[in-house]
């Protein structure tokens, strides 16, 4: 039997922003076939930092593992993305602070041995402007970079969740039952899809890609 491990942040762990509606979780398991568990160990608001000690409670017949994260490290420098001055000294810091804890977490992942995936973070949220999507761009870079070293598959969640309803009303830089939706069949799709004894970073997006 196979079990996908789902860690990170809200983009996985949603549940409190979808008003009842169906969570990440509950879709990747509805869309997984037959055969296939998934497990969330997702919690939000963790950043990369903290996701190696959610790995503690890998469970020990986990097969797969999917890591979306960063959005939290991100908006922890939301004034860096909201300013009108000159911050790019202070976004080189940010992200060189943030590839070291991401690098750091990426190599704890891949040590437990497990097929692995990580994932982009999305930049199509309502009302985020185009200041900030430059520089949440240099933090996608970041894990692009990473996943390339490390050679595992990239889920680019800026080709997924590319539209309004794709985000929470509650909340709306968290996935709606809708966007969660998109995530999960990719997610599937991913796991069942591809080719996972070719190590190499490949980046997926939309389903005809997998």
């Amino acid at each position: 039997m196979s079990h996908v491990v789902l860690l990170g942040d809200s983009i996985f762990d949603n549940a409190a922003y979808v008003a009842g509606g169906p969570a990440v979780i509950d879709q990747l398991r509805a869309a997984l076939p037959t055969g296939w568990r998934a497990t969330l160990l997702a919690v939000d608001g963790d950043t990369a930092g903290i996701v190696a000690v959610r790995l503690r409670g890998l469970p020990a017949d986990a097969t797969h593992l999917v890591v979306s994260v960063g959005g939290n490290d991100a908006l922890s420098h939301i004034h860096l993305l909201q300013a009108d001055r000159n911050v790019l000294p202070e976004m080189a810091a940010a992200r060189a602070r943030f590839a070291g804890d991401y690098r750091a977490m990426l190599d704890v992942v891949l040590a437990r041995g497990r097929p692995t995936a990580v994932c982009t973070v999305y930049d199509a949220v309502p009302g985020l402007t185009e200041a900030a999507r430059a520089a949440l761009g240099t933090f996608n870079d970041v894990i692009v970079r990473e996943a390339a070293r490390s050679r595992v598959p990239v889920l680019d969640l800026r080709l997924v969740c590319d539209e309004p309803t794709d985000y929470s009303a509650v909340s709306p830089i968290e996935p709606s039952a809708r966007g969660g939706a998109k995530i999960a069949a990719r997610v599937a799709q991913l796991m069942t899809g591809h080719d996972w004894a070719r190590r190499a970073c490949i980046l997926f997006g939309a389903p005809e890609r997998i």
